[in-house]
């Protein structure tokens, strides 16, 4: 039962036994219909300034986000995105909108993505250690059956707004593999697909993307000659010792207990394939509000996974250190790690970047890290701080290892020792690999 952990919301998070039910698809018909409508039309229902022509594909993706206040999440030499998670009082189609996700590359936007009503977002439940909170629970529960009636609510409302707008849609399946792929109502106008889905009890999604993409299925894969390739280019080796992985994506997985689902978009994106965080939550079984079993998840995304060109690769350790580390990071893959994200450890990982943010002489650098060498004490296993994130560098000289939480770009790479790190480790790992 070792690779049987469960992740919550670093965190407070919880698991609820809320399994995905199967997709039913829709009939599949020849061809969407191309609406006539205006872009100016489409902000007006849309409630934002959205479009500011006829095609959206080839605006600048960062005036475009400026233009709707849409914070940057992520930047690499590949791709960007933009996230935002808007106030409960913002309306899109008339409905509230939990995450916003804008996505591109060099050329301009690729893809936006809206969630609405969703298991993640919410829910919310903060347990008192040691105790079940009946108080809680039973407000837990209340939001578990708003949020169900709301998922109904919105996809009625948005299947509304959007046959107003272009008429009535058509059945598609989009996404990789069997597990992540979603049944979805298609509008098209001009060069652009709607497509909305509403997964069962799971959540509203309304993903925007040019309607060749869309007829391709949204699917995506890299060769592995062209991901080795990117691979070498992304091995920093610093002067002082440190080895690093750059161009990883930033996801922000937000107030909700997605950080199992968060770490492997990262990683798929990283390694080629298309991913969103709510669908690997439904592919997984997360709980409602968060709580993911990596080995469910290892499993709900398998078929994405090999349908990508790509594999998982699944173990245990015992002990984290540069040499283990340097296995993996040195072949360009990064690893996803399941810990304990401590209220000491953050402490500890936090004050690190600061002390450490000029440190050129890795000797005299492993002199000062002094007691934080030593062997901590193992702490006592609290799972309301279980936590999923990525491990992306080393430092043999002074035996550090670089971790990267999906938070948000300030807590991109942040340093601990590798004994520090084995004190709160789960003791299992895995990687996307080729």
């Amino acid at each position: 039962m070792r690779y049987l952990l469960f992740v919550w919301m670093p965190c407070q998070l919880w698991l609820v036994s809320a399994l995905a039910a199967p997709l039913t698809p829709f009939p599949k018909l020849e061809k969407p219909p191309v609406a006539t409508t205006s872009f100016t039309q489409v902000n007006e229902l849309l409630g934002a300034e959205l479009f500011s022509d006829d095609k959206l594909w080839d605006d600048d993706l960062a005036v475009l986000a400026d233009r709707l206040k849409w914070p940057l999440e992520s930047q690499t030499s590949n791709e960007s995105s933009f996230r935002s998670y808007p106030a409960a009082s913002t309306l899109l189609f008339g409905s509230r909108p939990y995450s916003i996700a804008l996505y591109g590359d060099k050329s301009g936007p690729t893809m936006l993505s809206i969630i609405f009503a969703n298991k993640g977002d919410a829910v919310t439940y903060t347990p008192k250690a040691g105790k079940p909170d009946k108080e809680a629970l039973a407000g837990r529960d209340a939001q578990i059956k708003d949020f169900k009636k709301a998922i109904s609510d919105d996809k009625k409302n948005l299947t509304s707004a959007l046959t107003k707008l272009f008429g009535a849609p058509v059945a598609e399946r989009m996404g990789q593999g069997k597990s992540m792929s979603e049944a979805c109502q298609r509008w098209n106008w001009k060069d652009h697909a709607f497509l909305l889905t509403a997964p069962r009890d799971e959540y509203v999604a309304l993903r925007l993307m040019p309607a060749a993409v869309a007829d391709q299925g949204g699917k995506s894969r890299v060769s592995d000659s062209e991901l080795i390739a990117r691979s070498k280019t992304r091995i920093q080796r610093r002067e002082n010792g440190d080895v690093i992985l750059k161009d990883i994506p930033m996801v922000n997985q937000g107030p909700k207990g997605y950080c199992a689902p968060a770490t492997w978009e990262r990683a798929l994106r990283y390694m080629g394939i298309s991913a969103d965080m709510y669908a690997l939550a439904m592919a997984g079984h997360s709980g409602a509000g968060g709580g993911t079993s990596l080995s469910a998840l290892a499993a709900g995304a398998k078929d994405a996974v090999v349908a990508g060109g790509r594999k998982i690769e699944s173990g245990s350790m015992a002990k984290i250190d540069p040499n283990f580390v340097a296995k993996y990071v040195d072949r360009g893959l990064p690893i996803i790690w399941g810990m304990f994200s401590t209220k000491e450890y953050n402490a500890l990982a936090n004050e690190r970047i600061k002390l450490r943010a000029d440190m050129k002489d890795p000797k005299v650098w492993k002199k000062e890290l002094g007691l934080g060498r030593k062997d901590p004490k193992a702490p006592k296993v609290d799972h309301s701080t279980a936590h999923a994130c990525m491990i992306i560098g080393y430092n043999k000289e002074t035996g550090e290892i670089a971790v990267s939480d999906s938070w948000g770009p300030e807590f991109e790479e942040r340093w601990v020792t590798g004994p520090e790190a084995t004190a709160v480790s789960q003791g299992v790992f895995q990687v996307i690999t080729y």
